[in-house]
């Protein structure tokens, strides 16, 4: 049966002075829905917020004596706590416990309890909660090694993939085995680590995770597609990326950023690859010059034809005009090109 955690809080705010139960209804959102800052509810009473905290702090502890009465909802609490290891990030733990509807109350009656511990949000970790200082400093050594982990692998992993890599290493850190079902919560308390929208994970950072803008998503158009593509594919396929985006990527847009990136290279009328995949920038006749340096000798036409058609997707008598040009090439007794000197 569903329990009203409504009712069950309504039963506890009963009996305490108006303004108190007023306070403490605003301040856990229990009867509009949301919670509101002790500054706003300071300014509602023409008192300081230290004086709205005194207020709802008097009234929790004039409260928490009644928790006893109800010892079978926070033993309940704890046994879905503890099988995630004792530690689990606020929302997915209030919406274990409560869906949507009660998410309110049931944050109200966790902090009646005082075997419950909030552990609120910084810069590194979102805010969770736990009974165990110990189990703390376990999520957060293993959150460390997996950062470690994900920097020198350098790519993504699903949950299960990661945990596989780093079981062993895991139980020597913390000096216990842990499941996959704890190594889950402790990740995720994380903000360093995070999933993409295809549920991967990697560091906050990667543009896998959080791309910046169209050159990112371009690049990992690139990535997935693993060949030469023209600008307007690219743009269709971006379209096609898991990532939410409020405008649609415009096909001359896509085509100034690839422009602009040192990441793409021109490799075509219109058609784009990645730098890293061993193309040069530059026309073709650059491309050229920096085939004849490299071989350090001269070169026959079809050896030249040979090399710069696997860096530019260009009709052979592109290669051919440009090798003509005695502005920059000469052809020796042998029929071979040298780069002709400044």
């Amino acid at each position: 049966m569903e329990l009203n955690y409504k009712k069950i809080c309504s039963g506890f705010l009963r009996g305490l002075p108006q303004r108190t139960i007023n306070v403490i209804e605003r301040r856990f959102g229990l009867k509009t829905g949301k919670r509101e800052t002790l500054d706003a509810i300071g300014q509602n009473y023409e008192i300081t917020r230290e004086r709205v905290r005194q207020i709802a702090e008097a009234g929790l502890a004039e409260i928490k004596p009644k928790a006893k009465a109800h010892e079978n909802i926070f033993a309940d609490f704890s046994n879905v706590l503890e099988s995630f290891g004792g530690i689990k990030k606020e929302d997915i733990f209030l919406d274990i416990l409560a869906g949507k509807k009660f998410r309110n109350e049931v944050f109200f009656l966790l902090n009646l309890s005082g075997d419950f511990s909030r552990i609120g949000e910084d810069d590194s970790f979102y805010s969770f909660w736990t009974k165990s200082q110990s189990v703390v400093d376990s999520a957060k050594k293993a959150v460390e090694l997996v950062s470690a982990k994900l920097r020198v692998e350098n790519k993504l992993f699903s949950i299960n993939e990661l945990f596989a890599l780093e079981d062993q290493e895991l139980g020597e850190t913390l000096g216990k085995k842990i499941s996959d079902n704890v190594f889950a919560s402790y990740v995720e308390i994380s903000k360093e680590i995070q999933k993409n929208p295809e549920g991967r994970l990697g560091l906050k950072n990667w543009l896998e995770i959080n791309p910046r803008g169209i050159k990112d998503k371009a690049y990992l158009v690139f990535k997935k597609q693993e060949k030469p593509l023209h600008f307007a594919q690219v743009a269709s396929l971006i379209g096609q990326l898991p990532f939410p985006s409020e405008r649609k990527a415009h096909i001359a847009t896509v085509h100034n950023e690839l422009i602009k990136d040192d990441r793409f290279v021109l490799v075509g009328r219109g058609l784009y690859a990645l730098k890293e995949w061993g193309y040069a920038p530059g026309l073709v006749k650059d491309v050229i010059i920096k085939t004849i340096k490299e071989a350090n000798a001269p070169l026959s036409k079809e050896e030249i034809l040979n090399k710069v058609l696997k860096q530019r997707f260009v009709k052979q008598n592109t290669v051919l005009l440009n090798l003509n040009n005695r502005d920059y090439f000469l052809k020796d007794s042998r029929g071979k090109y040298t780069i002709k000197e400044a």
